[in-house]
């Protein structure tokens, strides 16, 4: 009986193929990771306009109530309440730029941890305003800049 030699395959992956599939995650990664650091902050700013409406809305109750903004008596005016939990939306912080009068406020939305440097307002009339914003993302006077790239 004729013997074969049996030639023995080599198991498992090259160096070279190892390094490969480094370098395709690696990108992938470098591609995928500002993406997705993006749509976690886009859905922390969504706190941020729900807050804002919130307050307004309760400062519209107040001012329905008292005929005023401002504080009357022991009716403290909702952007003004001492309560940190009742003007905590997620990530930010609703109060007061300045002191309501009778027939003006101006509500202010301040970002903290992912969203730090994000401060959105809005006022008695609607007027909402991108304040501050990281400078990739931009402001603008007379709406909220809730996406990377959004126009005024």
């Amino acid at each position: 009986m004729p013997t074969r030699l049996h030639a023995r395959r080599p198991a498992g992956f090259t160096l070279i193929e190892v390094m490969i599939t480094v370098a395709i995650i690696g990108i992938l990664a470098a591609v995928a990771y500002p993406s997705y650091r993006d749509y976690l902050v886009r859905g922390n700013l969504a706190d941020a306009t729900n807050g804002l409406a919130t307050v307004r809305a309760q400062m519209e109750r107040h001012f329905l109530d008292n005929r005023t903004y401002a504080t009357v008596g022991t009716f403290v005016t909702p952007c003004a309440s001492t309560d940190l939990s009742t003007r905590t939306f997620g990530l930010f912080v609703i109060s007061c730029t300045a002191t309501p009068t009778a027939t003006a406020f101006t509500l202010q939305a301040v970002g903290s941890g992912a969203v730090s440097g994000f401060t959105y307002t809005v006022n008695q009339n609607d007027v909402r305003a991108t304040t501050a914003a990281p400078s990739d993302w931009g402001t603008c006077n007379t709406s909220w800049i809730l996406k990377k790239g959004q126009s005024c």
